[in-house]
């Protein structure tokens, strides 16, 4: 963290008159978490880190829970040093930079969570209580990094129950007033806002500070006439590979005004379907018009009896199983949310307030990025294996330290029933014990 340059400005905050820290080392300190075994502030005092750096709980959760941290600044330029460094020292045998969103659960367990309700899981085929949290990631098929996100819930389809709670679960919610010029009041604003249009404006921030792309990645949940007008009115030259919906929305083709099932109905009875070996799928093609803006639509099958599967992309120079290998990158964000869960606690914020959640997400966010760029330098595969080998130091230090605790504590029995100096004890076993000195040198 020390080699990451964050000025003070960028985080938003102001320094409490009687804190130690400033914002910019609560910031660090909050970052190493996870490295150290931390879950969350409560149990810092008690680990390997808060010897070094002694402080109260509170410090931290004051600062996530403040509003005027700005997280998307900081993310942003956390990803701008870091990918910098990676792109001048790997050269890439190929330079297709993709950009993926797509959205995740985070189930919570408590109703008191500011604006907490329900919303419905596509995994689990259910409401469940929770969150939604939507992401932005970069790839260039080498590495992964994480630009964007945004948090959201649903209203509900009762009037009588808002978001899924009753009349009490909504009153015993906690409630916090803010300033509109508080960073967090951008993010509250996005909790019912379309997702699309969330996405869209999370793109605009991307293209603003810097960030270019060939192609953006989305499934069929996000495949929509907006964003393929979006990503067609860019004067960069990018274009949208998404899945679509086997479903009703008509595409203009030569065939006709036709829905997907009828397009691969027409493809079959004309002998268009060809298999590819390279990918291993009965594949079709088709050029369409989708909201005026020309597309191709690739069909794919996996053996004779397999269910059709669809993408539409708006670059016109691909084959089928080029398209299918681009969108094939969009697993990463599945194993990001899934890394994320495992081993940075992605969703477990125990923090009320709205903004903490935010932070909470945000230093996951963070965390990520830094693993993601070690992984790259270091050549691991995962990051979960590359974050279980950092923190392995951590907790050998753990365990030493607690070792070397007991053993103090029982020189301190011997050294009083005897009525002797404790420390020249000390210094005496430590010097005839080779592996007592070993203990002491690791808790050193």
């Amino acid at each position: 963290m020390n080699s990451i340059r964050i000025q003070s400005k960028i985080i938003g905050s102001v320094k409490s008159p009687n804190c130690k820290f400033t914002c910019l080392q609560v910031l660090h300190l909050l970052v190493l978490f996870p490295f150290f075994s931390i879950k969350n502030a409560a149990g810092y005092s008690s680990s390997a880190l808060g010897k070094l750096f002694a402080c109260h709980k509170d410090m931290f959760y004051r600062f996530m829970n403040d509003g005027n941290v700005n997280w998307r600044r900081i993310t942003y330029s956390v990803f701008r040093q870091l990918y910098s460094r990676v792109s001048r020292r790997t050269a890439l045998e190929s330079d297709i930079r993709c950009v993926i969103i797509d959205d995740t659960d985070l189930p919570k367990t408590g109703f008191r969570t500011e604006k907490i309700g329900k919303v419905f899981s596509h995994t689990r085929m259910r409401s469940i209580l929770g969150f939604k949290a939507m992401f932005l990631c970069f790839t260039d098929g080498v590495s992964q990094f994480l630009l964007d996100f945004s948090l959201h819930g649903e209203k509900g389809k009762r009037s009588d129950r808002p978001q899924g709670l009753s009349r009490k679960q909504v009153e015993d919610r906690y409630r916090k007033d803010r300033s509109e010029d508080e960073h967090i009041a951008k993010r509250s604003s996005e909790y019912f806002a379309s997702k699309i249009g969330t996405a869209i404006s999370m793109l605009k921030r991307s293209i603003t500070d810097g960030v270019r792309f060939d192609y953006l990645l989305v499934d069929c949940w996000f495949t929509c006439s907006e964003l393929l007008k979006f990503v067609a009115s860019r004067h960069f030259g990018c274009h949208l590979v998404g899945m679509i919906k086997m479903g009703r929305t008509r595409y203009e083709t030569e065939h006709g005004s036709r829905t997907a099932p009828e397009l691969i109905r027409v493809l079959q009875k004309s002998g268009s379907v060809k298999y590819s070996r390279a990918i291993g799928y009965y594949t079709a093609a088709v050029s369409a018009k989708l909201s005026g803006i020309k597309v191709c639509l690739f069909f794919y099958r996996k053996g004779r009896n397999g269910n059709w599967n669809a993408l539409l992309t708006s670059d016109l120079k691909l084959y089928a199983k080029e398209a299918f290998r681009l969108y094939s990158r969009r697993w990463v964000i599945e194993v990001t949310h899934k890394e994320m869960k495992q081993t940075l606690r992605l969703g477990k914020s125990q923090c009320r307030d709205f903004a903490g959640q935010i932070a909470g997400i945000s230093l996951c966010v963070l965390q990520y990025n830094i693993l993601s760029y070690v992984k790259r330098k270091e050549s691991y595969e995962t990051v979960g294996g590359l974050f279980a080998e950092i923190t392995k130091d951590s907790v050998e230090l753990s365990v030493a330290e607690r070792i070397w605790l007991l053993i103090v504590e029982v020189i301190n029995v011997i050294a009083e029933a005897l009525n002797c100096d404790a420390i020249a004890l000390t210094e005496q076993v430590i010097s005839d014990d080779k592996q007592i000195k070993a203990v002491k040198l690791a808790f050193d």
